[in-house]
């Protein structure tokens, strides 16, 4: 029988924000950007104003795992925590209005959990901090060993083991490390961690009801931190076994998820979800440390046992999380107070490994320590540089056209009125084998491209036309499409704008970054059934014949017979991405990728326009 879920709070809405004003009250060396609700951002007191003189590392999500991730943010471990709604990512602009607030010239490191939303929101405004002249490198975490290995990329889950990633990250960054170094010791770690979990209940957000998914005497192996779906349901057990049980999976030579092995020195903490008393979690704890010593052959230096990450009031998920360094182990045990269970995290140790987990830190919830200085809570949220600099002339359709400026026109022109020309064709082929907007979706695109150019497009500018075609963008297409053409454009613009001048040459550098951002934050590559397959056969090509000699404009249009030949044969493949993953090998042979004949279509369109114009007396 499901019931509504009892919570001390006030409008669901709110949770967030209240959290973070509490948390204000709390530890006063704390502070949030004045941007509720849509911007909800806590950082170091001592490190805004942009002139932060060390690596800021940043990291954040969906909220409703409290602590994580505003509870770490603390000298010598995170310099901000972005915080999106309950379970959701939060938005671009609150990422970088981060980024803007505590990134100085070391530059800043953005620590992201492997979700396809995390990922593409803190990808998204990676670029657009780039574009900006922030240094900005970024680690994604995925730990979860519950699941075997899939196709696609999806990839692993990102869990507790974020939080050992974020406090080896910050000791680096607080001894002085630059960013490259502090993004090395990160992405070592993020790769050396697994987790897995087992759960008695699922979660429940505030203002729903509680779900009875699982019934009495049952719990759920494997089951995700936001109440996903594990990979089995089975008996309830006593902790001896479950934990035995969870050690294998971790410990797996045959996923090979974590490479510890026995003799190896390890850190262990014991994570509860949110909903287990500290007695349960104490008694999981003592099971833990012998049987990685006994069983696995394991010394265990270090045994952490704390609320670090958890799922509102999931009760009973047991995760567990190994992370290799090394040649020595570190094992970490860490709880979450809302969700009843609880995490094991297994990290091999060195002496170097172990001097950043035993570095002195601020961050509440490590724990640590306050002093009693209280500088205000609120602070004013910071302009991007470029809209302070920039004239209102120079983001305004100029008055007169130069020729490359009235070539760039004719081609966005060309490209949008393609989206819109194939806009039914593009919602049939979805229908088989998505969702059946993509059409739709990229036809509200095109007209607002159309729209934007008539006023505030700088053609001669190609640039700054680019970033602006984004912006058209981000302000009328959602969904997965519309996060991933803005990363185009903001790649595509912060490479141009690199560029003295703009030439074939330039314009082919801007294509290759902005497939490369494309690729690097939504996972997806050549042969996955995605845009991409028309794209790179198109740069390619490009590249090949300009290399050659070939006048730029026959290049172009020769590339673009690359990008719709490419486009074509992703009816051949098996997806590897977006909701086509779910769909039979029999429906996707029925039609293209929708994504793909898209990109095709516009390319092509801007390739003969090009060609055209430049071919005219």
């Amino acid at each position: 029988m499901a019931f509504e879920a009892k919570k001390l709070i006030n409008d669901p809405n709110n949770a967030v924000t209240e959290y973070i004003e509490g948390l204000m009250e709390t530890y006063p060396g704390l502070q949030y950007l004045d941007g509720f609700p849509e911007v909800k951002v806590v950082l170091r007191a001592d490190a805004a104003g942009g002139d932060y003189s060390k690596v800021a590392v940043i990291s954040g999500g969906g909220s409703g795992h409290e602590p994580a991730q505003a509870g770490y943010v603390g000298e010598g471990m995170l310099t901000a925590a972005i915080c999106g709604d309950i379970f959701a990512s939060p938005p671009v602009d609150s990422i970088l209005a981060g980024i803007r607030a505590v990134t100085g010239p070391m530059g800043c490191l953005l620590i992201v959990t492997n979700y396809t939303g995390d990922r593409l929101y803190f990808g998204l405004a990676a670029e657009q901090a780039k574009s900006e002249g922030y240094k900005v490198e970024t680690v994604i975490v995925g730990d979860d060993c519950a699941l075997p290995p899939r196709r696609g990329i999806v990839g692993r889950r990102g869990l507790a083991g974020t939080i050992l990633v974020n406090k080896i990250a910050g000791a680096a960054a607080e001894a002085g490390l630059p960013l490259s170094d502090v993004a090395a010791e990160a992405k070592r770690a993020s790769e050396l961690v697994g987790t897995m979990g087992v759960a008695l209940s699922v979660c429940t957000l505030p203002g729903q009801v509680t779900s009875d998914r699982l019934g009495p005497g049952k719990m759920e192996l494997g089951l995700g931190i936001h109440g996903e779906p594990g990979a089995a349901v089975a008996d309830f057990q006593p902790v001896d076994i479950i934990v035995s049980h969870v050690l294998k999976e971790i410990l797996s030579t045959e996923t090979g998820y974590v490479p510890i092995k026995r003799g190896n020195r390890v850190v262990v903490m014991v994570n509860g979800l949110g909903a287990t008393p500290m007695m349960e979690l104490m008694i999981t704890c003592g099971k833990v440390v012998p049987r990685l010593q006994l069983e696995h052959g394991l010394a265990v230096d270090r045994v952490y046992t704390g609320s670090f990450m958890t799922s509102l009031d999931m009760s009973g998920l047991l995760c567990l999380t190994r992370t290799s360094f090394m040649w020595r182990a570190v094992l970490v045990i860490s709880f979450s107070t809302l969700l009843s269970g609880f995490s094991i995290t297994v990290m091999k140790s060195d002496q170097a490994i172990l001097q950043r987990l035993d570095a002195p830190t601020k961050a509440p919830h490590w724990p640590v320590a306050v002093d009693g200085n209280r500088p205000p809570a609120k602070i004013p949220i910071p302009m991007p540089a470029s809209r302070v600099t920039k004239s209102d002339e120079s983001l305004s359709r100029p008055t007169q056209l130069t020729p490359e400026g009235h070539i760039l026109e004719v081609a966005i022109e060309a490209a949008a009125n393609a989206i819109i020309n194939i806009k039914d064709d593009l919602n049939e082929w979805d229908g088989k084998v998505g969702d059946g907007d993509c059409g739709s979706t990229m036809h509200k695109g095109a007209m607002a491209v159309l729209e934007d150019m008539k006023k505030y497009y700088p053609l001669n500018d190609a640039a700054e036309t680019i970033n602006e075609i984004g912006l058209s963008i981000k302000r009328v297409m959602g969904g997965t499409s519309g996060i991933i053409y803005l990363i185009f454009c903001k790649a595509a613009y912060a490479q141009l704008k690199a560029s003295a001048q703009v030439t074939a040459k330039e314009w082919l550098e801007a294509l290759e970054a902005a497939i490369a951002a494309v690729s690097k934050y939504g996972g997806a590559s050549a042969g996955y059934r995605t845009l991409l397959d028309a794209l790179i056969p198109a740069s390619e090509v490009l590249k090949e014949r300009l290399n050659a000699g070939d006048d730029p404009s026959a290049a172009f249009a020769l590339s673009s017979e690359a990008a719709l030949a490419g486009a074509e044969s992703t009816q051949h493949m098996q997806a590897q991405a977006g909701r086509s993953t779910y769909v039979s090998e029999e429906a996707l042979a029925t039609a293209p990728d929708p994504g793909a004949m898209a990109a095709a279509s516009w390319y092509r369109a801007v390739a003969l326009a090009v060609k055209d114009n430049c071919s005219a007396p």
